[in-house]
């Protein structure tokens, strides 16, 4: 019989992977953790450029589907690049289904109206400007997104010294903001070098993802 809530991690690239599974142990060790992972996924993403296409967005959602199939009791998505795909997983699963970013954006724009994001993964930036835009209607929040480069592909190398470096020393482009947001799950390794480099609020997705989760699933 299952005791512990299971929540499936739909991954599309590897990177994501430990960030997640450390916010997990952090905040919600009793979760019995399943991790889905299909790096296609962020491969052919790349390959597209800026719009999603029909038939990976398909494929997202049947790996959503899968998921569920599993005895999910909550999803939650670790790439930042499938957002239409995961907006249809909220509509069709009878569970709780999370974006990366959700909880992260909803907490950058309490901290004021001038955010800047450091993204790495240029194919993610469009769905995730539009996503922030949507949870930023009631205020006057503005976003302003640097895609920091080479970095991506230094940590899908294993390098993740070389791509935290690139990170900090991008961050004071943003060092006036109200705060500063790390794009993606891989990007938040280097969330504590770049709250050292700046003085405004510095925020990462896997905490605030796991603590949102969580919560989302007790109350359902």
């Amino acid at each position: 019989m299952k005791t512990s809530p299971r929540i499936v991690l739909l991954h599309a690239t590897p990177v994501a992977m430990q960030p997640i599974l450390m916010a997990m142990q952090r905040h919600w060790p009793d979760a019995e953790v399943v991790n889905l992972l299909d790096d296609g996924l962020s491969i052919d993403r790349a390959r597209e450029g800026d719009e999603l296409s029909e038939s990976l967005l398909n494929r997202f959602v049947e790996f959503g589907r899968y998921g569920r199939s599993t005895g999910a009791d909550g999803i939650l998505a670790t790439c930042s690049a499938f957002g239409p795909a995961i907006d249809q997983l909220e509509k069709i699963l009878d569970i709780p289904v999370l974006r990366p970013n959700e909880a992260m954006f909803r907490a950058a724009i309490a901290s004021g109206n001038r955010i800047g994001m450091l993204a790495t993964f240029k194919p993610a930036v469009g769905t995730m400007v539009a996503e922030f835009e949507d949870y930023a209607q009631a205020s006057s929040a503005k976003l302003e997104t640097y895609v920091v480069p080479e970095a991506i592909d230094l940590i899908k190398a294993g390098n993740v010294e070389a791509h935290n470096h690139l990170v900090v020393e991008a961050a004071p482009l943003f060092a006036d903001k109200d705060a500063i947001m790390l794009a993606h799950f891989s990007t938040s390794c280097a969330l504590e070098a770049v709250k050292a480099r700046v003085s405004c609020p510095v925020f990462a997705a896997p905490d605030a993802a796991v603590l949102r989760m969580r919560e989302l699933v007790c109350a359902s």
